[in-house]
């Protein structure tokens, strides 16, 4: 490592995150459904993930309002403290287009027990968007945030804006902003950012699990992987395997992880059709409309289905093979 500045005083835990999906009611105007989150919540946390991201993109977070993300995190903590995990990580989405919406939202998002902040840059008007606009973007969210953030790196949401590993190792040194997300997939931002800075300086996370082994090869922290909510054991123990120095075992499983993501990569509605399918009814949700996307956006059609079902298949043998994680 060759930065100075200080350990943030409250790094983000390294390992497996997983950014829940929003569940709704089966009516008209598709109503989240708290109590049925709760339940997949807390099946997720016994699959053995290190920490749930709240109102991120595979939430459909830009459908929801301000207040339903925050319900969300209160419904999420109150989940993890039941099973005995009272200090389990929670990362609030706090993206918005203005500063001021983000800071609220951090704000939102503290006070209903959420733990960290993960942030958008702002696109709105991508041609204004400068250097000098994302970096005091960042600043000024981070020096009025109780929580801190977590860079959101994800150019296919922001109308192709791009932070590149210089922006990011400038905004590393602000005391209150602790990591990266990388859902851009580029492998060179992690090995450039984790040169220059240990993982209690500023952590670094791939965006998916189909190249976790290769951001944990060169530095990085873990994931945040969407994959995470259809077989959050699977994910968690390839990174067991890895953290265990059983690495031939860990490539084997990265490889078939790999596979079954690829799904994930269709959009919003297959990754939900995935939850859905393989994960809902062992969360105990088995109404099949809770995990539809919110209008208007629909539903996967019967061949994306099985194509679907088609190619996670192998990994529901590995998935039931592992045993549930137990609170204290």
């Amino acid at each position: 490592m060759t930065s100075s500045i200080a350990q943030k005083s409250k790094p983000l835990p390294a390992g497996i995150y997983c950014p829940v999906l929003s569940l709704y009611k089966p009516t008209a105007r598709q109503e989240i459904d708290y109590e049925a989150s709760y339940k997949y919540f807390a099946y997720l946390i016994r699959g053995g993930v290190d920490g749930l991201v709240m109102a991120g993109t595979t939430a459909e977070a830009v459908l929801l309002s301000a207040s339903e993300r925050q319900e969300l995190v209160r419904v999420a903590r109150r989940a993890a403290s039941d099973l005995g995990f009272p200090d389990f990580p929670v990362v609030a989405g706090i993206s918005g287009q203005s500063t001021n919406e983000s800071i609220q939202l951090a704000k939102d998002a503290h006070e209903a027990g959420g733990d960290f902040g993960l942030l958008l840059p702002p696109s709105y008007w991508v041609k204004a968007v400068s250097k000098d606009v994302i970096v005091d973007f960042y600043r000024e969210v981070a020096d009025n945030s109780p929580i801190p953030i977590v860079i959101y790196s994800f150019p296919a949401m922001c109308n192709g804006v791009d932070l590149n590993s210089d922006v990011m190792s400038e905004l590393a040194q602000h005391p209150n902003i602790v990591g990266t997300k990388l859902t851009c997939g580029n492998a060179g931002k992690v090995t450039r950012l984790t040169q220059e800075y240990s993982h209690e300086q500023f952590s670094v996370y791939a965006g998916s699990s189909d190249w976790l082994l290769p951001c944990l090869i060169g530095g990085g922290s873990g994931c945040v992987t969407g994959i995470g909510n259809v077989f959050p054991k699977s994910v968690a123990k390839l990174y067991s395997l890895w953290k265990e120095g059983k690495t031939q075992e860990a490539t084997k499983l990265q490889g078939l992880v790999a596979q079954a993501e690829k799904a994930c990569k269709e959009g919003i509605a297959p990754t939900k059709f995935a939850a859905g399918y393989f994960a809902g009814p062992r969360a105990g949700v088995t109404d099949e409309k809770a995990f539809w996307p919110r209008k208007p956006y629909k539903p996967s059609g019967k061949e994306k289905q099985d194509w679907v079902v088609k190619v996670m298949q192998h990994l529901v043998e590995i998935e039931q093979s592992v045993p549930d994680r137990v609170g204290k």
